[in-house]
């Protein structure tokens, strides 16, 4: 971020940063309208830069402003050419009612090219739109892979475990949601989720399927 604002006129690159800063610490502070005001001050003053446009996007998307995200989310693609925004543009689709769109947003996407961290949200993003389609089933399918085990413990590997305990548990497989949940409290080493929490409360879900198939 600070080498592409570098190239702002002098002194113009220390006002955007403060504000970049300013709309993070907002969003820790859940002060979204002192967030919304950081980020439209630096699009502003900087609308034409693409770490601008991405900061921009994250925190309309963060604020569920999904429509005035996708747009800067899309501009900062365009001229970063970043995949790895690929996950928050199709999420944004998600958040307006488009799963089709979602989907057809990540095919475009070569899972195989991409680095896991960015395959993983990836993944997430289309499970939960087939989800949105009603098709829970599909959802499980589609984060069912090697990845599920085979990442190393971290963030990603948390992430994708904790999504797929989710979809196991819309199907109504409440041991395996719960195996799964338990799986993915391991892998968190970050502690970037709840998983932990989760664990207890499929836990008494688990058992009270187990008592009614008893």
């Amino acid at each position: 971020m600070a080498l592409e604002l570098r190239t702002l006129p002098e002194g113009l690159a220390e006002i955007v940063a403060r504000h970049l800063v300013a709309a993070e610490r907002a969003l820790e502070n859940e002060d979204a309208i002192l967030a919304g005001e950081h980020m439209a001050m630096a699009k502003y003053r900087a609308g034409r830069s693409a770490v601008v446009r991405e900061a921009s996007g994250i925190v309309l998307y963060r604020l569920g402003q999904f429509s005035e995200a996708l747009q800067d989310l899309r501009a900062a693609k365009r001229m970063s050419g970043d995949v790895r925004l690929v996950p928050l543009i199709a999420d944004c689709e998600r958040g307006l009612g488009k799963p089709a769109k979602a989907l057809e947003t990540i095919k475009l996407v070569d899972l195989a090219r991409v680095d896991p961290d960015t395959r993983v949200e990836l993944l997430i993003v289309a499970a939960g739109a087939r989800a949105d389609m009603g098709k829970p089933e599909a959802a499980v399918l589609t984060l069912q892979g090697s990845d599920l085990t085979k990442l190393p413990p971290g963030t990603a590997r948390a992430r994708l475990q904790y999504a797929y305990s989710e979809m196991l548990s819309a199907c109504g497989r409440a041991n395996e949601a719960w195996e799964w949940m338990e799986r993915a409290a391991a892998s968190d080493i970050d502690d970037a989720t709840d998983a932990a929490q989760r664990c207890n409360e499929l836990e008494g879900l688990a058992f009270s399927v187990e008592s009614d198939e008893e």
